[in-house]
């Protein structure tokens, strides 16, 4: 397994007291430390691939808040999203991250990547800030994959506890993807109907309420989203990894646990088996009570690599 990650994510700094905040990575890289992976340095993402998601003009006014955001000057940029003076590289290395893995796991060097990165990604619209995420690095990821490395078909499985919408609107966009959520509802960001298929039919959402626990999510998985992905038969395969639908997470209502994610870990390495010879990219979304999230990005990632 490589893992990709860099520094920079510990130093882009929210406010303090901010959910997201620079321990949740620390906690995920002791949590994995036992695992036997190779650990690489994540990249800056090229102005190219992060492009293929969002537009040079949204590219253009970050880079104009990223100049503002120095000498502790921080600048806020939706009512939970905020930039510091080290959050320009953050960014760009996390999105490199996610496009690193697709090439390293493309090429062959392994069969599994996952990137320890923040801030997270998948609230961010295409021109849009969103949920503490600035660039969607899966969506970036997703895209690269198609097109620096000719694929037809990838598929996004996105298990954060909050839906997420801005990876979506690219799969709405784009019928190479298959985008496939588990997530509470009602809850933030107020996305993800049932009924919310996109015009391909390449978006599968199955929300479930609040106390819905390990029978209820694994059902869900089982009798939509599983299916799905079987029948789109994905050439690689992306995971948004939140872990914010553990029952201990202070951001959300549900009640799964530690084991609940090495289940997914142990499904979703069968599906990659079966359709895109076991390759598989993971990246880090949510999770915020931080003895949870070491415990359950543990288990996730243990059960991918002994499967």
């Amino acid at each position: 397994m490589l893992i990709y990650t860099h520094p920079s994510m510990l130093d882009h700094a929210p406010p303090r007291g901010h959910a997201e905040r620079p321990e949740r990575l620390r906690a995920v890289l002791d949590g994995i430390a036992h695992l036997q992976a190779y650990r690489r340095e994540a990249p800056f993402a090229t102005h190219d691939a992060i492009a293929r998601v969002h537009p040079i003009r949204y590219i253009d006014a970050l880079e104009q808040a990223f100049a503002e955001a120095r000498d502790d000057q921080i600048v806020q940029l939706d009512p939970d999203t905020y930039l510091s003076s080290a959050s320009r590289e953050a960014c760009y290395r996390g999105a490199g991250a996610v496009t690193a893995a697709v090439d390293a796991v493309m090429n062959g060097e392994d069969d599994i990547a996952f990137c320890a990165v923040r801030p997270p990604g998948h609230h961010a619209e295409p021109e849009a800030p969103m949920g503490f995420c600035i660039f969607n690095n899966v969506a970036i990821g997703a895209l690269h994959a198609l097109d620096a490395h000719n694929l037809k078909r990838v598929a996004v499985i996105d298990f954060d506890v909050h839906h997420g919408n801005g990876t979506q609107t690219v799969a709405e966009r784009d019928a190479r993807v298959m985008f496939c959520s588990t997530h509470q509802s009602p809850l933030y960001p107020g996305t993800g109907a049932a009924n919310e298929h996109g015009r391909d039919h390449n978006v599968v959402n199955e929300p479930l309420p609040a106390g819905a626990g390990s029978a209820e999510w694994r059902a869900a998985m089982e009798r939509k989203i599983l299916p799905a992905i079987e029948a789109f038969a994905p050439q690689l395969l992306f995971v948004s990894a939140g872990f914010d639908a553990h029952k201990a997470d202070p951001l959300a209502q549900m009640e799964l646990d530690d084991e609940d994610f090495a289940w997914a870990g142990r499904t979703l390495r069968q599906v990659s088996l079966r359709h895109c010879k076991g390759k598989l990219v993971s990246t880090l979304e949510g999770g915020y009570d931080l003895a949870a999230l070491a415990r359950s990005a543990a288990a996730f990632l243990g059960a991918l690599q002994r499967t």
